[in-house]
């Protein structure tokens, strides 16, 4: 029978995926993302805007998780719902790894489906914060699929999370950006929750320019294949993981910076800041991401012109990077007095193609240039294995004693072998470290 709407198609693929669906490909990525948000979660616990609204903060207050294309955080408004459903969840029927994996992934191909129905998703956003949209969506379709909602049910879910997502990008590099990723997982397991209890809402919400198409100018939205030709956007398109806490588009800047401080300080020589006379930043257009003067944490995260300086003055970047002590250092002030940009005509804001050209003018009038095409942890050079261990351990350390966060690891590698989930919960609360050991940040 041919489905009538792209809304009951993408409740017919949420109700009908099954692990015999997912491929080795989607579970390894999958597994990686995991790994990823969970450490970034435990980070998150430990800033300002956690402290002050933690229900709301615990994935994305640090700027910190994976970045997929088109332009979206996708595992932070999924994850979090699914673990708080595990351990919710009577103890019989057992949660199992694969059934998180499934679940998972349902939420990430959803947000990926709704994003390839318009151009305007490919680029950098600058109306809507995408993890608001489609990751609220997302939630609802991960929650749906883990509690076995009816194609009925799973239409509705879609039709009220619609109603429940959007957040302005005015509100980026502010400590209210965070609460979107967070009320996008909230919200999207409400609209779950609500569905089950009979409420409904427009069930062509998907269909239509003034449903989800709201949000995205050019929206052309079309019936999903048929699940026995299903094939997961995550097996065509991998996701980025960033190295430290900043915008996707700054680490394109400082692998750049990286390359032409060589030619400027030799061994452990210190930058000579006095002897650079103009630093010139080529880059695509962002708006908010241009913040010559960052005034905090949240707005140095989202400076082109921060983070170049920064690794230029240091040789790198760092989660302590972004300390205010560490913003309002004179030399760094004195530094982005320098930074000039311009945008090159072929330097589109999108994840997939942009650039980073940086050229520093010494005083005497030598002038320095280098270009980074594809930063180390995006999807044409994705992080090893053992780096993004690496950075799981130093995020989850802050909370979680060595030998579990060692054993979080081996449970998240072998996720698929894991016949129930509740070991999973059982080590995410496990003992904290010694404080005389804990690191302060």
């Amino acid at each position: 029978m041919a489905l009538k709407s792209v809304t009951e198609s993408f409740a017919k693929v949420i109700h009908g995926l099954s692990v015999g669906h997912l491929t080795d490909q989607v579970i390894q990525r999958s597994k990686r993302m995991i790994l990823d948000t969970l450490g970034v979660g435990f980070l998150g616990t430990s800033t300002e805007v956690f402290h002050k609204v933690s229900e709301y903060s615990k994935i994305h207050s640090m700027d910190f998780d994976d970045t997929w294309h088109p332009a979206t955080h996708p595992s932070g408004a999924v994850l979090p719902v699914l673990m708080a459903l595990s351990e919710a969840l009577p103890p019989s029927p057992k949660f199992s790894g694969l059934d998180l994996l499934l679940a998972f992934n349902v939420g990430i191909e959803v947000q990926g489906r709704l994003m390839h129905f318009s151009k305007e998703a490919n680029d950098i956003p600058k109306r809507f914060h995408p993890p608001s949209v489609v990751g609220t969506l997302g939630s609802a379709a991960a929650a749906s699929k883990i509690l076995g909602l009816s194609m009925t049910k799973c239409q509705e879910a879609l039709a009220i999370a619609v109603s429940h997502a959007g957040a302005p990008m005015a509100n980026a590099a502010t400590q209210t950006k965070p609460l979107h990723i967070g009320n996008a997982a909230r919200h999207g397991l409400e609209a779950v929750f609500l569905a089950m209890l009979g409420l409904q809402g427009n069930k062509r919400v998907l269909d239509l320019e003034t449903g989800f198409g709201a949000f995205y100018t050019n929206y052309s939205p079309k019936v999903l294949p048929n699940l026995d030709s299903h094939t997961w956007l995550l097996d065509q398109q991998d996701v980025a993981f960033k190295r430290f806490p900043a915008h996707l588009a700054t680490h394109w800047v400082a692998d750049a910076a990286v390359s032409v401080r060589k030619h400027l300080v030799t061994d452990r020589a210190l930058l000579p800041v006095d002897h650079i006379e103009r630093i010139v930043l080529r880059i695509p257009e962002v708006q908010y991401v241009n913040r010559p003067f960052p005034d905090s944490e949240h707005e140095a995260r989202h400076s082109f012109q921060y983070v170049a300086c920064t690794t230029l003055l240091d040789g790198g970047i760092t989660v302590p990077s972004f300390y205010e002590r560490q913003i309002h250092r004179p030399q760094v002030r004195e530094l982005l007095g320098k930074v000039e940009l311009e945008h090159p005509q072929d330097n589109l804001p999108s994840f997939n193609t942009l650039y980073c050209e940086i050229s520093v003018t010494l005083k005497d009038g030598a002038t320095f240039t280098e270009c980074a095409d594809t930063f180390y942890g995006h999807w044409r050079k994705p992080l090893s294995q053992e780096d993004l261990q690496e950075k799981f351990r130093a995020n989850a350390s802050r909370m979680l004693s060595c030998d579990t966060v060692e054993r979080l690891i081996e449970r998240v590698e072998s996720l698929e072998d894991l016949e129930d989930c509740s070991v999973l919960i059982a080590l995410l609360k496990g003992p904290s470290p010694p404080k005389m050991m804990s690191k302060s940040i």
